[in-house]
């Protein structure tokens, strides 16, 4: 028997042949026909490539990541800098992590199932995950890492996520965490980095911060340290971290160089030069500088709220509804953003974003529509009864007494509270308010005036987290120190929303529960809402990046780092691993 090729070659050599023999004119019409079934059947076979095949990530690759500072605390229970976070988040992984749309899923966790009363969490891990040195991860090392950030020796900045909790072992790899009181967005803390027990358990509390484990961390995540380098000084100045094999996510990027930088200008400098790929530090008012056609810009918003809380107990004219409604309408918080952010924040004025009944979504950025007029602002104040005296300034009679509208305004000395004062002053003192601005070293604000609620009004920033969790900033029980709500603000209905918020297991419920208590508070104006900071991520176009919506910092844009690819092949659908 032939063999299939040797037939094929036979064929075609007699139709050759058959081409040869015909006469002069059937011979150049059948060539003709010949060359145009080839051509045919290559134009046939590139368009079925081009409409059918995809670009396929593929395992391969590398990039380097520029970070400001020096890595010092590579650990879960201790990472407080962004540069150790940042490290903390390819190198550990918890029990969930964030979805590329800012949804938790299941990580080293196979299931978590909540109690009806919202008190306990049943956590059953994957059997087959293992630490980088290769030991099996189990539940002994989920319960050493809670109560390892419990001990209040060791000073764990997340020690006030885990107290009140208990930890159950029910086996090699189940557990229980118990809470005392509900609380619905504590399933976040389930993000937090897993240690190893049996590296770090010898260590006794006093030595763990000068283990040499903190810079040569031994995680479960998709990157494990395989290199470092130190600098004249003694100090890490680059890191090799390579894919885990064993992960169970196999990431498809090989290897991620970090290199460190002393401050932004270096670290602006080696963008420049080429010799990094990505970087989230570089300062807003340089970011107009970067190289559009190298890099892309990948921009999230973070859940810190910028604004102007007042403290109505220290200003008979802040109690006037007019006056805060006037001082709100005064603002343009497009032109604050531009020239504060550099044009890298979000425009709110409500407590939270997806509170907002204006709010509209452009490329993944939340943004409202912010129409504020200084003539508006005017009507608003005369509205409420406020007149100009022949000192051009504002007064009203409130009960016996004539007050004039005038404000201090205090608030951080950092450069950004000073241009973010500067500018809420200026488009105030447009409208004919007397304005005093005031600034404080930032210790000094906390005790001086934010603790005794010594001011006026407060320009400041709050961070609440993911989970737009208001009841720590709004809830009234949080009105004295060492609770949060500066404004002092108190309402029964919003406090009632904001508790039943906490405990509600249903995430739509919650959130109509915190968007209710979010307009209540809009409408009474305790506060001027500002805006909210945006993560700017320079990244290499020859990088291609995971989806990065709702973090809670910047580290977290690391979150799907296993997704993240270099390298590419273009396959049709049944050469494809993931069909």
């Amino acid at each position: 028997m032939k063999a299939p090729s040797d037939s094929s070659s036979s064929l075609l050599d007699r139709f050759l042949n058959l081409i040869e023999s015909a006469s002069a004119s059937d011979r150049l019409l059948l060539r003709i026909v010949f060359f145009a079934a080839i051509a045919s059947g290559i134009w046939l076979m590139f368009s079925l490539n081009t409409q059918y095949s995809k670009d396929t990530p593929t395992h391969g690759g590398s990039f380097t990541e520029g970070i400001v500072g020096t890595p010092r605390y590579i650990n879960p229970a201790l990472a407080i800098t962004r540069a150790d976070q940042d490290l903390t988040s390819l190198i550990y992984s918890g029990l969930v992590k964030i979805s590329p749309f800012g949804e938790l899923v299941n990580d080293v966790a196979s299931n978590i199932t909540v109690s009806d009363d919202g008190l306990t969490y049943n956590i059953t891990l994957h059997e087959d995950i293992s630490f980088h040195d290769g030991t099996t991860l189990t539940a002994d090392d989920v319960i050493y890492t809670i109560l390892l950030i419990q001990d209040p020796d060791l000073k764990s900045p997340l020690r006030g996520n885990w107290t009140n909790v208990t930890v159950e072992k029910l086996g090699d790899f189940e557990l229980n965490v118990v809470l005392e009181d509900a609380y619905a967005p504590f399933s976040e803390n389930f993000t937090l980095g897993i240690m190893p027990a049996h590296a770090w358990s010898g260590l006794p509390i006093e030595q763990l911060p000068f283990s040499k484990l903190n810079t040569e961390p031994i995680g479960s995540g998709s990157f494990m340290v395989t290199d470092s380098k130190l600098d004249s000084s003694g100090l890490i100045n680059h890191y090799t971290l390579s894919a885990f094999g064993k992960h169970v996510t196999n990431p498809k990027v090989s290897t991620i160089e970090f290199d460190f930088f002393q401050n932004e200008e270096l670290l602006m400098e080696a963008l420049m030069t080429d010799q990094i790929d990505a970087t989230a530090y570089i300062p807003p008012p340089r970011i107009a500088e970067i190289n559009s056609t190298k890099y892309q810009l990948i921009e999230e918003s973070l859940p810190r709220t910028f604004g102007v809380f007042f403290n109505q107990n220290r200003s008979v004219a802040l109690r006037d509804a007019s006056v805060r409604e006037a001082l709100s309408v005064a603002l343009d918080r497009n032109e604050i953003i531009e020239q504060s952010f550099f044009g890298h924040g979000v425009p709110i004025n409500t407590p939270t974003t997806f509170a907002n009944p204006e709010l509209k979504s452009s490329d993944g950025i939340d943004t409202i529509a912010t129409t504020s007029t200084k003539d508006q602002a005017i009507s608003v104040l005369e509205a409420g009864g406020w007149n100009k005296n022949s000192l051009d300034q504002w007064e009203k009679d409130i009960g016996e007494e004539t007050i004039i509208l005038s404000i201090v305004l205090r608030t951080s000395n950092t450069p950004l509270f000073e241009s973010l004062s500067s500018i809420v002053a200026k488009q105030w003192i447009a409208i004919g308010i007397e304005v005093v601005t005031e600034q404080f070293e930032q210790t000094g604000l906390v005790q001086s005036v934010i603790r005794p609620r010594d001011f006026e009004a407060l320009l400041f920033g709050h961070d609440i987290t993911r989970t737009y969790d208001l009841y720590p900033v709004w809830h009234s029980s949080q009105k004295d120190d060492p609770g949060i709500n500066i404004s002092q603000y108190a309402n029964i209905a919003v406090d009632d929303l904001l508790a039943d918020a906490r405990s509600e297991q249903s995430e739509e419920l919650r959130l109509e529960k915190l968007k209710e208590a979010s307009e209540i508070i809009t409408s009474e104006r305790p506060a001027v809402f500002i805006a909210q900071p945006t993560l700017t991520y320079v990244i290499s176009k020859k990088i291609v990046a995971a989806e990065m919506h709702n973090l809670g910092r910047t580290s977290d844009r690391f979150s799907n780092i296993a997704e993240w690819h270099t390298e590419s092949d273009s396959l049709w659908p049944i050469f494809r691993n993931d069909m």
